[in-house]
């Protein structure tokens, strides 16, 4: 195997490698967290406070209040459950095989993450250079107390994606095709697709679905190089804490942010000008994280 680290992760799934087995898992999974959103859903129509959905109505659906960006963070939490419940059934396996040797995954983690906040504050000094004028959104003091249910929601929601595509698909993947094109290329895709929204982002959409799919790249990457779950954890956790909870588009998704930038996600233009510096900072930051892994 190219990338004998990755063992560990990928022998649970040999025994239940046929591609059925997967796609059935799959639909299954997906049919189950939608079953549990229902009710997730009513139960924030029933109990959560009128602030929740801000002046609009909408501060759920598009994450522009603090509570509804909490309700959607913490919804990733029913997709973990879902998977937690299918996997026995479909592949004989438990959540924890897909994540690795725990103490080495949150070892793994730790590092990227200190690595990687050195990335982002060479970034931050860069823009610097030529500043984009950014509006305040949540006052700190507002900020700072919410911020441990921050964390915790974003933990909750890349915990579960990169479970669902680096963990599951892409084990099972590569432990019936050899080729790491197909078993890092077919989750890669599909998470990128996950993330086309041509009703929110507009003509951006394909450009937030390119960097999505590298963003996969790069994690299925580091998974199979490490041989744990806890780099594209983190690399994925930090990515999104600076995207969520630091400086957010301005209209979606901003509710837990310090600041917002002066464009929202649907504006093309300013996205692709945007879109090098993001994509140099992705670069990067999986550059730190195999120099933090030694891989």
């Amino acid at each position: 195997m190219r990338y004998p680290a990755y063992r560990p992760l990928v022998d649970p799934a040999r025994a239940t490698a046929p591609p059925w087995r997967l796609l059935v898992g799959i639909v299954l999974t997906v049919a189950l967290f939608l079953v549990l959103s229902l009710v997730y859903g009513w139960l924030c129509t029933t109990f959560l406070p009128r602030s929740t959905w801000g002046e609009d109505g909408r501060g759920i659906e598009e994450a522009t209040t603090a509570g509804g960006a909490l309700v959607n963070l913490y919804a990733f939490g029913l997709l973990t459950l879902a998977l937690a419940a299918i996997l026995p059934l479909m592949h004989k396996r438990s959540l924890v095989s897909l994540i690795g040797a725990a103490g080495l995954a949150a070892g793994q983690a730790g590092r990227v993450i200190l690595y990687m906040v050195g990335v982002y504050i060479a970034a931050s000094l860069v823009q610097l250079l030529d500043p984009i004028p950014m509006q305040p959104s949540l006052a700190f003091v507002d900020w700072l107390p919410i911020l441990p249910l921050t964390l915790a929601g974003l933990i909750i929601q890349t915990s579960a994606e990169e479970l669902m595509f680096r963990g599951y698909i892409q084990s099972q993947l590569a432990a019936r095709f050899r080729h790491p094109a197909i078993w890092m290329g077919i989750p890669a895709v599909m998470f990128g697709m996950l993330h086309y929204q041509p009703g929110t982002m507009g003509d951006a959409s394909w450009l937030i679905v390119i960097w999505a799919i590298l963003f996969g790249i790069a994690a299925a990457d580091l998974t199979a190089r490490s041989g744990t779950l806890g780099p594209a954890i983190a690399l994925h956790l930090v990515n999104n804490f600076s995207a969520i909870a630091l400086v957010a588009p301005a209209g979606y998704f901003d509710g837990l942010a310090l600041a917002t930038y002066p464009f929202g996600p649907d504006d093309t233009a300013l996205l692709l000008q945007w879109m090098p510096m993001d994509l140099a900072v992705l670069l990067c930051s999986y550059l730190a994280a195999r120099l933090a892994l030694r891989v």
